[in-house]
């Protein structure tokens, strides 16, 4: 992708110092609701927070003294601070030292899930331009693993660090979250081991994958990405990749957030969002698959989720109309269904 020295920045770091090009600290806050510490007794680690002070008291007369109930049934909510390093503004290759807003969505939706569900517990994930790893960090509290795939050693590196300084307090083991270089432009699986000449040249080895973590990444049934959808040239490698992962190991769901942005192009004379409509032509809603009876070929399935019903647990940014959440599988036979 073309990207030259322009400079871009997103609006989740409009709060940030101006002008300064060095590395900078944001801190992203989150409360879990007590009924998800009651329900799930664990969220990071941490334990449900039981009132165990409260004792019978009787007057002088011997009468049992009542107090008020206080309130979330004396469960106190569990506040959580997430340390990210990442730059205020970057080239367009470079994108993903930033904190972009439709990472922020998937991320108050993978809390959701992990607060009132257990559908991600223990399961195996591959994210998709992880950028920072704000989203691989998170999930590495209720995942059995989860590869964090980007390309380029600076953004690599910087989501390296980000998952080292959070492990002590997020109380997820480091090792379950592996940083993978994973260039959509070359083929699935990925060249195996540090090896690899042309990877040493870019000092990026130590971000190469080995053979059991191909097999491991193949089985896998969960799939994220940020994001991503922003031209019609890194829409068409991203669908790529994504097919080849679907197609090979285990059956996989994708969520994928993004954030339409619109400007006025000459091909349309008019305001249009840049690669949204490529995007949606990558795959069917489910009344136009059904419809497809005998005429079936392997194809994309999304569902829009709702995002009305997903709160926001991350305060720091505001939600727009321009941001989607989908859910897509890959359907290799007729009328094949995903479970999650």
């Amino acid at each position: 992708m073309e990207g030259g020295d322009e400079q871009v920045m997103s609006e989740v770091h409009l709060g940030c110092p101006p002008h300064s090009s060095a590395p900078h600290i944001s801190l992203f806050t989150f409360t879990a609701p007590p009924t998800a510490a009651l329900n799930q007794c664990d969220i990071g680690h941490h334990a449900c927070v039981e009132d165990a002070s409260r004792k019978l008291n009787f007057d002088k007369d011997g009468d049992l003294v009542l107090s008020r109930r206080r309130r979330n049934h004396n469960k106190r909510c569990l506040n959580y601070r997430v340390t990210i390093q990442h730059n205020i503004t970057s080239s367009l290759p470079l994108v993903g030292l930033q904190v972009w807003k439709a990472a922020l969505v998937l991320v108050d939706f993978v809390l959701h899930k992990s607060f009132m569900s257990s559908d991600f517990v223990d399961m195996i994930a591959v994210e998709l331009g992880a950028g920072t790893g704000l989203l691989g960090i998170l999930l590495a509290r209720v995942l059995r693993a989860i590869f964090v795939t980007d390309t380029g050693t600076e953004v690599l590196d910087n989501c390296a660090i980000n998952v080292q300084i959070n492990a002590g307090a997020l109380k997820y083991c480091e090792s379950s979250v592996l940083v993978r270089e994973l260039d959509w432009k070359e083929s699935w699986p990925p060249k195996i081991g540090a090896s690899d000449v042309e990877a040493q040249q870019r000092n990026s080895s130590k971000y190469s994958w080995s053979a059991s973590e191909v097999d491991e990444a193949e089985g896998a049934s969960l799939l994220f990405a940020a994001d991503v959808i922003y031209s019609d040239e890194l829409t068409d490698v991203f669908f790529n990749i994504v097919e080849k992962l679907m197609s090979h190991g285990s059956e996989k769901v994708l969520y994928l957030a993004l954030e339409k942005r619109y400007n006025f192009t000459l091909d349309d004379l008019d305001i249009v969002a840049n690669g949204y409509q490529h995007f949606r032509s990558y795959f069917k809603d489910e009344q136009e698959y059904a419809s497809l009876n005998g005429t079936f070929q392997p194809c994309f399935v999304g569902e829009r989720i709702n995002l009305d019903q997903i709160p926001q647990y991350i305060k720091e940014y505001e939600r727009g109309k321009d941001l989607e959440l989908w859910k897509i599988c890959y359907r290799k036979t007729p009328h094949s269904k995903s479970v999650l």
